[in-house]
């Protein structure tokens, strides 16, 4: 997601985008990825998690291939789509293998921490990848060097991830279910991310969010009344699922929107290029791997609540930081630094406790359901926030044209600080040791008839020599 912004002038000037035209190299993914992502996850539970897999890593291969070869926008925008479908298996598969891979406590603690860093760090890294392969070699180097990544993923799944197997029949897909959170979750990426030309209030903005309303009321009602839904409404009135989903809805909000103007104030106000400002967001990387190896050992002392608390508050004192520190006459060293390394920091912290909270007491057999669920509120909240902070920073913007961008992403930054406040208050809905010998799920007569037919390719035992 990250690697392709910095690429998007060069795109626009050698395929002959039109400026609307451009927004949809990244449109198509989002909506492909977020429109997919519940599907994604229950495809994981259905067919299987290691053909999930395998699929995805090979469409995306493909789609990234593509598009580094395509000589028109049209074939650049479907490549895109074609990668963001294969993102939206891949986003829950990943941690629904690890989920049942490791059994609950230090390793599964560890497996998450590092799943936490290596999706934390790969915003930072993507921005400066961006940067670097585009000056160096051109825009299409951004995505070709998707394919080694995919070969290289391929080749170590065939090795270490168990087979497919299953003891009992294989649970039946939800289609109604699936079309209606599928097009409803479309309709709400794009009704938010053409806000941007046709604004909050105007019609268009306002039909498309009441359509994407009625879609998933729908798509509830129907899950309620299904043997075997896409997603079982019970998971969300279990405390742990809940608090971790808000928490994400909450922290991507937030984080997405301070990726973005910190990137636009590095290059509009400070004057930064494409690579320097790739190297200036490796601060927030080494913070966001720090926080994500502590966070196990913070959970051992503190719990999962608590470590949530601290980390968003940790984030949200990095991003008010950052809304004073940002201005015309600013640097790297008093604006961006000690903000970013802090902010980073606590934000790191949260990856492991969501991941765990969010697939805590959650049957086997619906692992991908509950990872999937994880994955749309980030997807959503990232979307949606900023959406809204890119409105708040335009309405705030003052002074000459500098000085208006600068008081524009500080405003944006204030309100991200605001939204990690909130997400730490959310994690206070945790119970206060939330952990293994809670019961296996809110739904007890689901689990015990879930769980057992994926038990045999689910046991830790299998995973735990790989």
């Amino acid at each position: 997601m990250a690697v392709v912004n910095i690429a998007l002038p060069d795109m626009k000037a050698d395929l002959g985008f039109t400026a609307e035209g451009l927004q949809w190299v990244v449109n198509a993914y989002a909506l492909a990825f977020g429109g997919l992502l519940m599907l994604g996850g229950r495809l994981t539970d259905i067919a299987g998690r290691r053909r999930t897999l395998m699929a995805a890593l090979a469409l995306f291969g493909l789609a990234s291939l593509g598009g580094g070869l395509v000589w028109s926008p049209g074939g650049l925008i479907a490549a895109r789509a074609a990668q963001g479908v294969a993102a939206a298996a891949l986003a829950p598969v990943a941690l629904a293998l690890i989920t049942v891979t490791f059994p609950a406590g230090p390793a599964r603690s560890r497996a998450l921490g590092l799943w936490g860093m290596a999706g934390a760090a790969g915003g930072a890294i993507g921005v400066l990848a961006g940067g670097v392969l585009t000056e160096a070699a051109g825009w299409r180097t951004v995505l070709l060097v998707n394919v080694p990544i995919v070969v290289f993923a391929y080749a170590a799944a065939r090795r270490s991830v168990p087979a497919d197997r299953r003891t009992g029949p294989a649970p039946r897909l939800d289609a109604g279910g699936a079309l209606l959170i599928t097009a409803g979750m479309m309709v709400l990426v794009l009704g938010v991310v053409r806000t941007e030309t046709h604004g909050w209030g105007s019609a268009m903005t306002i039909g498309t969010l009441a359509l994407a309303a009625v879609l998933l009321a729908a798509f509830a009602a129907v899950e309620l009344r299904v043997g075997q839904p896409l997603l079982r409404m019970g998971l969300l009135t279990h405390r742990p699922v809940l608090a971790a989903n808000l928490f994400m809805l909450l922290l991507a909000s937030g984080q997405f929107g301070a990726f973005y103007f910190s990137s636009l104030y590095m290059q509009q106000v400070l004057g930064y290029g494409a690579t320097a400002t790739g190297v200036a967001f490796l601060p927030f990387c080494v913070g966001l791997v720090a926080g994500s190896l502590l966070a196990p050992r913070l959970i051992a002392r503190l719990t999962m609540r608590w470590t949530l608390v601290v980390g968003g508050v940790l984030g949200a004192a990095g991003f008010a930081w950052l809304a004073a520190a940002v201005g015309v006459d600013g640097g790297f060293a008093d604006s961006i630094l000690g903000p970013f390394l802090l902010a980073s920091f606590g934000i790191g912290m949260c990856f492991v406790p969501l991941g765990t909270a969010g697939t805590e007491g959650v049957a086997a057999a619906e692992a991908g359901m509950a990872s999937g669920l994880l994955n749309s509120s980030r997807q959503i909240g990232g979307s949606v926030g900023l959406a809204a902070l890119v409105t708040v920073a335009a309405g705030a913007a003052g002074g000459s044209r500098v000085e208006a961008q600068a008081n524009g992403y500080a405003t944006a930054f204030g309100v991200g600080a605001v939204l990690l406040a909130a997400a730490a208050l959310t994690a206070l809905l945790l119970p206060a040791r939330t952990g293994v010998s809670q019961a296996r799920t809110a739904d007890p007569a689901a689990d015990s008839a879930d769980s057992e037919p994926v038990a045999e390719h689910d046991s830790a035992q299998e995973g735990a020599p790989r």
